[in-house]
């Protein structure tokens, strides 16, 4: 027998959507970050890990003094940062080893980018499920294809970089637009002004990229509050003394980054490449901006979507490609905005327009990126269709510190050299550009020479002696082994040779 058409009868039917819709979303959430739970476990390894690993063994064993980070040379790099700089710290007094810590990195940084979600997400609507939404849209509503790049989103590149300091910037960046929200609605007074200062330097410190999107978010939110002009004093305050905190930052000169641009345009030119693969379903939060603006032409995610294109387009036109590490400032709000309009629409029918469509897109983007998967799960047992998205990550190479020292140098190139520093030793050449070492193309160029077939071996002797070599990483079956002492093998077929 159906229910009478009362009171309690009538809220039921009314509710009883709503809080579906409720627990799917916050269920789904739920399982998302579970998977990222078990990724962290396993830390896969593809890109910039071990960057980062030796970023945290020179601050494990000179906090003060590092030098570089790669080669064995005395210079600064714009990877010591603040968080950079604690995790060497927590290396140095528990012991752990370094990869334990950046687990331990990872854990907090996805911690801090799903909490400062919540906490944004909050500023711009009271529902519920607004929250769990957004951060399914982050993770899920990209493209067909999967992409990887630190300071995005996507659930397949979070999984590689969830231990880098980009993450961890991302979420202090969520945690800095509901703080600064947070203090234009209530005109907060000049020390809530001046610690937004001191935060928005730490982020520029830890990962200057995605300190520009946060700095473009922050002019979004304070344009479209509008302060009076009495306020204006306030954040000015805290932008000099943001600046102060910039400048005597010692551990490298964060004003020299400007002049770095050129080194970067051609690793970057890739993020412009295939936009509807890769950012397509963004198209929906596009579609979502616009009945935003309809509503409010100083809404701030249409305005922070607006300062993103301005800026990755510059990008683009320009040939400035570097410039495309801003396009999470135009992805993220039309994330958000699609988020928000299923929760915060206004007739029912059009609310659950927008969740069909934001939940075929989930879908979707979810599917695309499956790969995800075989980070946790054995490869067997993946579809066919789903383990062909997988990456496998790379094997490391533990296999040589039984012999290698810390601090001795390694002869390595390619993948060798990305990996190599992250247990200790240094490079000839660095595995990442590196603008604060003058001598980077010197260094480049005699690695290439070492290894080329054509070389002889006084010239290689020579290289060695140069630069203090002490082992050197080849392939199986390299001419210029004749006069090293081979030690070991690793598993896919390098040789570690010892040098006379």
């Amino acid at each position: 027998m159906s229910a009478p058409p009362g009171r309690d009868g009538g809220r039921r039917a009314a509710v009883r959507p709503s809080a579906v819709g409720r627990t799917t979303a916050l269920a789904a959430a739920v399982l998302v970050l579970v998977l990222m739970v078990l990724v962290i476990v396993r830390l896969p390894w593809v890109g910039d890990l071990g960057m980062h690993a030796a970023t945290v063994q020179r601050l494990r064993h000179s906090p003060l003094d590092p030098g570089n980070p790669l080669v064995d040379a005395d210079t600064p790099s714009p990877y010591y940062s603040p968080w950079m700089l604690l995790l060497g710290i927590v290396a140095r007094l528990s012991g752990l080893s370094v990869f334990v810590v950046l687990r331990l990195a990872a854990v907090a940084g996805l911690a801090l980018l799903v909490t400062g979600v919540w906490r944004y997400v909050r500023t711009l609507s009271a529902h519920r499920a607004a929250p769990a939404l957004a951060l399914l849209s982050l993770l899920l509503l990209w493209g067909t294809t999967a992409f990887l790049w630190s300071g995005f989103t996507g659930l397949n590149s979070l999984a590689l970089t969830v231990s880098y300091p980009s993450t961890f910037t991302l979420g202090l960046a969520f945690h800095f637009w509901a703080w600064l929200t947070g203090a234009l609605r209530r005109e907060a007074a000049w020390p809530t002004w001046l610690g937004l200062g001191v935060l928005c330097a730490v982020i520029l410190l830890c990962h200057q990229f995605s300190g520009v999107v946060a700095g473009l978010g922050a002019v979004a939110t304070v344009l479209a509050a509008r302060p009076r002009r009495a306020v204006w004093p306030r954040p000015a305050a805290g932008l000099l003394l943001g600046a102060l905190v910039l400048w005597a930052w010692p551990y490298y000169d964060f004003y020299a980054l400007f002049g770095a641009g050129a080194a970067l345009e051609d690793v970057h030119r890739v993020l412009y490449g295939h936009p509807v693969a890769r950012y397509g379903l963004v198209l929906l939060g596009v579609a979502a901006l616009v009945p935003r603006w309809r509503r409010d032409r100083w809404d701030p995610l249409v305005l922070f979507f607006a300062l993103g294109v301005l800026v990755a387009g510059a990008g683009w036109v320009s040939g400035h490609y570097s410039w495309g590490r801003a396009l999470p400032a135009a992805l993220i709000p039309a994330q958000l905005a699609v988020a928000l309009e299923v929760t915060g629409a206004g007739r029912r029918r059009l609310r659950a327009c927008w969740a069909v469509l934001l939940g075929g897109a989930l879908v979707v983007g979810a599917w695309a990126q499956a790969g995800t998967l075989g980070y946790v799960l054995p490869r067997g047992v993946l579809p066919g269709v789903v383990e062909a998205g997988y990456r496998p990550p790379w094997t490391g190479y533990h296999w040589i510190t039984p012999w290698v020292r810390y601090g001795d140098v390694v002869m390595a190139e390619g993948r060798a050299a990305r990996q190599v520093p992250a247990y200790g030793p240094y490079t000839v050449a660095p595995g990442y550009p590196d603008f604060f070492l003058p001598d980077e193309r010197g260094r480049v160029g005699a690695t290439v020479r070492y290894f080329a077939e054509g070389t002889s071996e006084g010239v290689r002797r020579g290289i060695e002696r140069e630069y203090g070599v002490r082992w050197v990483v080849g392939r199986g079956g390299w001419p210029g082994g004749a006069g090293l002492r081979e030690v070991a093998r690793g598993p896919e077929g390098e040789v570690l040779y010892a040098v006379p």
